[in-house]
């Protein structure tokens, strides 16, 4: 038996500091890294290899592809790491199974596929930096195109499996606790599962219509359509339903103005009852940010031309309407964000 050779880890072919030896590396690569990423999920070339490795001609066969094409496609996914050689064929790596398959722990593939909807709209980055905002925001795109809505909510959808497991660890949800406001809720799986979680509960998720367009399914597959509704419209028009116990507000406050920010926190407060608290998931503002929150700014920029907040606006716009015990929980890593917690 071929003993296979050790995993490495995946090389960092776009440094934050420009150190490569050739200087047009430091954006050829980074290309190429993500069109090859984003060409095998269109593809369905890591699925096709979640069942076990397959030599290059049957599984250029499973992906409708020529032979060639799929040879140099593998050729470099194999130097960045996202598959590896096992004799005469070809296998996801572990990280690629893991995140970029159903057969993994999460499957990002439908993320991968919205970075693929958003390329174009990155390319009016250089006039969103000269205007301070973007031409035309992510919103106008979703209603021109509406098939953006549900790729967007399924890439949140898989994002929300990462989520999930930190809120029911950290949201304190008491006996009393009848009615969960969901603002933004979108795929409703946050929703879903604390239903699922605790019976006590009912759920209303608000959102825009494109956004829900695949959550009924969802709700009726898993048997909680007496208990989940939903109420198709924008978070400010403040139709929310009457008073509630328990409101998510799960990165939603980024794609807002301050001014937005503070007067749905302060609507909020006004739909709480005694003993409620609001749950915030957001990506606070630091001085000095991680690349990773320096993209996300930019990102915000040409997509919405909003901005992340710092954790005072935050206890600011709380304090003024009412809140008090505010918590501030980073989870890990940190790229996953921060919860805020408040109570009435």
């Amino acid at each position: 038996m071929t003993t296979p050779p050790p995993r490495l880890p995946k090389p960092d072919v776009c440094l934050p500091n420009g150190s490569a030896e050739l200087a047009m590396l430091d954006v050829y690569m980074p290309m190429m890294k993500s069109a090859a990423i984003i060409s095998a999920s269109r593809l369905g070339l890591f699925e096709a290899l979640a069942g076990g490795p397959l030599a290059i001609v049957t599984l250029a066969a499973k992906i409708h592809a020529s032979l060639e094409g799929t040879a140099r496609l593998v050729d470099f996914l194999v130097s960045i790491a996202y598959l590896e050689e096992q004799d005469d064929c070809v296998a996801n790596s572990a990280s690629t199974q893991r995140w970029f398959t159903s057969a993994g722990q999460i499957d990002y593939t439908p993320g991968v596929l919205w970075t693929h909807a958003a390329w174009s709209m990155m390319g009016n980055l250089a006039e969103a930096v000269k205007a301070g905002m973007p031409e035309k925001t992510l919103w106008d795109n979703m209603l021109e195109q509406p098939e953006l809505g549900p790729l967007f909510s399924s890439y949140m959808r898989a994002f929300s499996h990462d989520l999930g497991p930190d809120l029911l660890k950290h949201v304190p949800i008491a006996d009393g606790h009848q009615r969960l406001l969901d603002l933004g809720g979108s795929h409703g799986l946050h929703s879903i599962r604390f239903c699922q979680r605790y019976p006590q509960l009912e759920a209303l998720i608000v959102d825009l219509p494109t956004a829900l367009a695949d959550t009924a399914t969802t709700i009726e597959q898993e048997q909680l359509s007496d208990r989940v509704r939903l109420r198709p419209g924008d978070v400010l028009h403040w139709d929310w339903g009457g008073q509630h116990d328990v409101v998510f507000y799960l990165s939603v406050a980024h794609n807002q103005s301050a001014d937005d920010n503070r007067q749905v926190i302060a609507k909020i407060g006004e739909t709480l009852r005694p003993g409620g608290f609001l749950v915030i998931h957001e990506y606070l503002h630091d001085e000095t940010p991680s690349a990773f929150q320096a993209a996300f700014r930019l990102t915000l920029l040409y997509e919405t031309g909003t901005r992340t907040y710092h954790y005072d606006d935050y206890t600011e716009w709380l304090t003024a309407a009412g809140f008090t015990a505010i918590e501030r929980i980073d989870l890990d890593p940190l790229e996953k964000g921060s919860l805020i917690l408040a109570r009435r």
